[in-house]
């Protein structure tokens, strides 16, 4: 009795500091943070989603609808990590074999189609008064991007999830944080791009942004088609 009523004396900070209870909001905090600095881990990277993201803010056309598809997306493949559908993707190796071979397709002739944008002059003014690409063209190619990319399941939902898992309780508090940094990411990246728009007011420098994502995308492609086969 005497001890504990030594540690109702305690101050607050002091519980947690000497270790004798940990604060439901602290830990609950940690989790968040982790899952924040982890969600960033994944997704600052060079890859065709985040290529994608960058033009379209660069071009100033929908970057709202894209920055919304890609936050939207990886908020459900966390919520379906988190909640276990990792172990379900790992148990049916065969779906994403699937998925790379449809994700190679599509990734080629995306990648084709960036060479041929910095191949051809005309096709490289970045005006922003420009006609911009249907609304269901822009969706249904950040959709394509993001869902037939297996790096995604790997990543987000079985690597993500399982690590989630380690903080008991706490599990959608990780899982906000890493939502947090999907939404903070993809928002600098896709509104972020404007500051860049002077210097790709040159067709020279949109020449040299097309061939890298043509680079990255037929990279991608041949890496997954290897994987697949």
């Amino acid at each position: 009795m005497l001890m504990a009523l030594q540690e109702r004396e305690l101050p607050f900070s002091l519980r947690a500091a000497y270790g004798r209870r940990v604060l439901p909001a602290s830990s609950a905090l940690l989790a968040a943070a982790s899952g924040l600095g982890l969600g960033l881990s994944l997704i600052v990277a060079i890859g065709s989603q985040n290529a994608f993201v960058l033009r379209q803010g660069l071009r100033a056309q929908r970057v709202g609808v894209v920055v919304l598809v890609c936050v939207l997306s990886d908020v459900l493949l966390i919520a379906a990590g988190v909640a276990g559908a990792g172990a379900v993707v790992g148990a049916h190796p065969g779906v994403l074999d699937g998925v790379r071979l449809a994700g190679a397709a599509f990734l080629s002739a995306y990648g084709l189609l960036a060479a041929r944008r910095a191949l051809r002059p005309q096709a490289l003014r970045a005006q922003e008064g420009a006609a911009p690409g249907s609304l269901a063209a822009t969706v249904g190619t950040a959709l394509a991007l993001t869902w037939l990319n297996p790096h995604v399941y790997l990543d987000t939902v079985v690597l993500l999830g399982s690590i989630a898992q380690g903080h008991p309780g706490r599990q959608w508090w990780f899982a906000a944080g890493a939502a947090l940094a999907s939404t903070a990411w993809f928002a600098a990246l896709g509104y972020g791009a404007a500051l860049l728009r002077p210097l790709f007011a040159r067709p020279g420098a949109w020449r040299v942004l097309d061939a890298g994502i043509a680079v990255v995308m037929l990279a991608l492609a041949a890496s997954l088609l290897a994987a697949a086969l």
